[in-house]
C-alpha cells in the first residue's frame, strides 16, 4: 500500500497529472509529456521522479511490457480503473419502514458521479474521521482545489504530510478538526508551516 505521508510536493503534481492524462485519454503521458509540463528539460530529471513514485508504491511501471519502446508509456496506477462502474438501479430500499419495491429501468454510473480529470481516490489508514463513519480501510473520493469554506472536509498537506479533516481558518491561524472526539485539532500557522489544500471530499466508498 502506498503511504501518501512519503510524497513531496512536486512528486505528488506529478502524479495527479500522470492520473489526470489516464482519465481524460485512456493512457498515461510519455516522458517529454511530463517533462514539458513541469520544465524538467532532463529525461533523467522525469525519471528521478518516476522511480521515487515507483519504489513509493504509488505508480507502476514497464508492468508486463517487453518491447523497449513501449515502456516509455507503461505507467500505471496502482487499482485504478480506466474505465466507470455502472450498476443497474433496481430502486428504492427503506432505512425506516418497508415500503414497495418498484422496479425502476434505470442505472448509476458512478464514473459520472466521481471521475474525472479533478478527481481521485485515497484510501483511509487510522480513525480519526470515525464519527463521521469514515473508518481505516475506506476509499475517499477526493476533488482537487485549492480553496475551501469552514466545515468543509479536506485533504490537507502539512510540511509534506497529507490529512482528512475538517477544515476551519480563524483569524491568522488554519484548524484541521478530526471527527474524533479522542484527537486533538491541528492548528496551523500558514506562516511558519508550509501548508496547501489539495482536495475536498466528495464521496466515500465502503466494502462490506
Amino acid at each position: 500500500m502506498s503511504d501518501t505521508s512519503t510524497i513531496t510536493p512536486r512528486q505528488n503534481e506529478i502524479l495527479f497529472f500522470i492520473r489526470d492524462k489516464i482519465v481524460e485519454r485512456g493512457y498515461p503521458p510519455s516522458i517529454r509529456e511530463i517533462g514539458e509540463a513541469f520544465d524538467i528539460v532532463s529525461p533523467n530529471g522525469v525519471m528521478c521522479h518516476l522511480k521515487a513514485l515507483e519504489k513509493k508504491g504509488f505508480i507502476e511501471r514497464n508492468k508486463g511490457v517487453l518491447n523497449h519502446k513501449s515502456a516509455a508509456r507503461a505507467i500505471t496506477i496502482p487499482g485504478m480503473r480506466t474505465t466507470p462502474a455502472v450498476f443497474p438501479m433496481l430502486g428504492l430500499v427503506a432505512a425506516g419502514p418497508a415500503i414497495e419495491a418498484v422496479p425502476q429501468n434505470e442505472q448509476v454510473d458512478l464514473g459520472e458521479l466521481f471521475a474525472g480529470k479533478d478527481h481521485f481516490a485515497l484510501r483511509i489508514k487510522g480513525q480519526s474521521m470515525i464519527e463521521d463513519h469514515i473508518d481505516e480501510g475506506d476509499i475517499v473520493i477526493i476533488r482537487r482545489q485549492e480553496t475551501a469554506e469552514n466545515g468543509d472536509r479536506v485533504v490537507a498537506m502539512i510540511d509534506g504530510s497529507t490529512t482528512l479533516k475538517k477544515f476551519y481558518r480563524r483569524k491568522n491561524q488554519i484548524v484541521l478538526e478530526p471527527s474524533n472526539s479522542m484527537l486533538p485539532p491541528i492548528v496551523i500557522d500558514p506562516e511558519e508551516q508550509n501548508f496547501s489544500l489539495v482536495g475536498i471530499l466528495v464521496g466515500v466508498v465502503r466494502k462490506c
